[in-house]
C-alpha cells in the first residue's frame, strides 16, 4: 500500500478549503499572485509558524463583518447582543475543544504568548519571590523562556531547565531532581516547535502536583494537531494560538484552573473587564471577562470557534495520524538522502515537523534554494536559541506539515534539498 492510501481522511477535498494552496510562487513579492515569474506551485512547509484558513472560516468571519459587526456586552441593541452572543459562545467552543469545565476557564488572548504573560504577571509576580523557583526546559519557546526568566529576575526566584537528551527527549531524572519543594510552577512546552519531541505532560504534572506546584503547558504546537484534553493532563494552565489551528491571526486562549484564575488578579485594566467603578476603587466582572479589558478581538474569536469547528469535522485524531504519517516520511526520506542531519526523535515517534540542516549548506540558504523551487520553510533558530546553543548549531531549517499537505509535497521538499546539497557540494 502507498502511503498516500494511507491518508486518513480525503485530503484532496480538504485541500479544495484554501484556495491560497493553488497560488504559483516566483514572482514580485510587491505585486502577490501578480508578477511575471509566478509560475512555480506553492509548496506551504511552514505550518509550525502559522496554518493557513479555510473557505468556511473566512466565510464565518466575513460574515459578522457584514451581518451584526458590533462590539460587544455593551449594547441593547439586536447587532451587539447577536455578536455578545456569538462571541460568548465561542469561549464555549475551545472549552469544549480542549476539556475544560466551561467558558469560565478560557479566556482570549491575542497569542499564546500573550496567554503566558498574563499568567507570569497576574500570578507569578504575586506569588513568586526569593527562595521559590520556576522549572522550564532546555527545549521551550522564548515565549515561555523570556518570559519566566524576566519574571524570575523581577520576584528574585530562580529559573531552572530541565536537560534534553542526546535523542531530543527531556531527561526525566533530570526533571524529577529540579523539581523540588520549592518549586511553584513548571512550564513545558507539550510539543517542541524545533524537535518535534512530544513530552510526557502528565508524567511532569504529577511530579508538580506531588510537590503542590503548578503546572503550565505550552500547547502551541500540539492543540492543533492532535487531541487534547485538560483533565486528562491534569494541567493547571495551557495556552495556545488560532492561527496555528486554521484561525485567524490576532487571537489565542488561556486554559485556566477556575479557582486558580478567580484567585489571580488582572494584569489589564480598561472597560468591560469591571463591574463597577468608583473614583476610589473598582471591582472585577466574573471569569473569564475579568481579564479581556477593553474591546476585545470579536471577529477574530468568532473565527477562531469556526476553526475548531472545521478541525473537529475532519476530527482530532485523523489530522494527528496525518501528521505522523508525514513526519515519519519526510523524517525517512531525508535521513536517505545523506548528508542531512535531522534533531530530535526518531521519525515514527514526533509532532508534524522535521527540524534538519544540509551538510555545507547554512539554513538560510537553504531556505532561499528551496524558494526557488516553490517550497516555503522556516529557517532559523525557531525562537529557541538557547536550545540551538546547547545543539551547537546556529540555526537549522524546518518543515512543518499540517491538514493538507500531501507526500508528493514531502518529495518535492526532498528533491528540493537534494538539488541544495549538490549545488554546495
Amino acid at each position: 500500500m502507498g502511503v498516500q492510501e494511507q491518508y486518513p481522511f480525503d485530503v484532496e477535498a480538504v485541500r479544495d478549503d484554501f484556495p491560497i494552496l493553488d497560488r504559483k510562487v516566483g514572482g514580485d513579492p510587491e505585486t502577490p499572485g501578480q508578477g511575471e515569474g509566478d509560475d512555480t506551485p506553492l509548496v506551504y512547509l511552514d505550518n509550525a509558524a502559522t496554518s493557513h484558513t479555510p473557505d468556511p472560516v473566512v466565510d464565518t468571519i466575513a460574515d459578522y463583518y457584514r451581518g451584526y459587526n458590533a462590539n460587544v456586552h455593551r449594547g441593547i441593541h439586536q447587532l451587539s447582543q447577536e455578536a455578545s452572543v456569538a462571541y460568548e459562545e465561542a469561549h464555549d467552543t475551545v472549552a469544549d475543544f480542549v476539556g475544560a469545565a466551561g467558558r469560565e476557564e478560557i479566556v482570549f488572548t491575542k497569542n499564546a504568548t500573550e496567554a503566558m504573560n498574563l499568567v507570569a504577571y497576574a500570578w507569578g509576580l504575586e506569588e513568586l519571590g526569593p527562595g521559590d523557583n520556576v522549572v522550564l526546559t532546555e527545549m521551550e519557546h522564548h515565549s515561555s523562556l523570556v518570559t519566566w526568566q524576566q519574571i524570575g529576575k523581577r520576584t528574585g526566584a530562580d529559573v531552572r531547565f530541565v536537560e534534553v537528551t542526546d535523542e531530543g527527549r527531556l531527561d526525566m531524572d533530570h526533571a524529577a531532581a529540579l523539581i523540588d519543594d520549592d518549586t511553584e510552577m513548571v512550564s513545558v512546552v507539550h510539543v517542541s516547535n524545533a524537535l518535534g519531541t512530544i513530552n510526557p505532560i502528565r508524567e511532569l504534572a504529577d511530579l508538580a502536583h506531588d510537590r503542590d506546584a503548578l503546572i503550565f503547558a505550552d500547547g502551541a504546537q500540539s492543540v492543533p494537531n492532535r487531541p487534547v484534553d485538560v483533565a486528562d493532563l491534569d494541567v493547571d494552565f495551557l495556552a495556545f494560538s488560532s492561527h496555528k489551528m486554521c484561525g485567524p491571526t490576532g487571537i489565542g486562549a488561556l486554559y485556566g484552573r477556575e479557582a486558580l484564575l478567580d484567585s489571580m488578579q488582572p494584569y489589564l485594566y480598561g472597560g468591560d473587564m469591571i463591574r463597577r467603578v468608583s473614583f476610589e476603587d473598582s471591582t472585577w466582572e466574573d471569569l473569564p471577562w475579568k481579564f479581556e479589558a477593553g474591546t476585545p478581538s470579536i471577529a477574530q474569536g468568532i473565527g477562531f470557534a469556526a476553526a475548531i469547528d472545521y478541525l473537529d469535522e475532519i476530527g482530532m485524531d485523523r489530522i494527528e495520524s496525518h501528521e505522523s504519517l508525514l513526519a515519519e516520511y519526510a523524517h525517512d526520506e531525508l535521513s536517505a538522502l545523506g548528508g542531512v542531519e535531522i534533531y530530535g526523535p526518531p521519525g515514527d515517534d514526533r509532532g508534524g515537523l522535521v527540524a534538519f540542516n544540509v551538510e555545507g549548506v547554512h539554513a538560510h540558504d537553504l531556505s532561499s534554494i528551496l524558494n526557488d523551487y516553490g517550497v516555503a520553510i522556516r529557517a532559523g533558530d525557531h525562537c529557541t536559541q538557547p536550545l540551538h546553543d546547547e545543539l551547537g548549531i546556529s540555526a537549522s531549517a524546518r518543515a512543518s506539515f499540517y491538514v493538507y499537505n500531501t507526500v508528493s509535497e514531502i518529495d518535492a521538499l526532498v528533491e528540493a534539498v537534494g538539488e541544495a546539497r549538490d549545488l554546495f557540494a
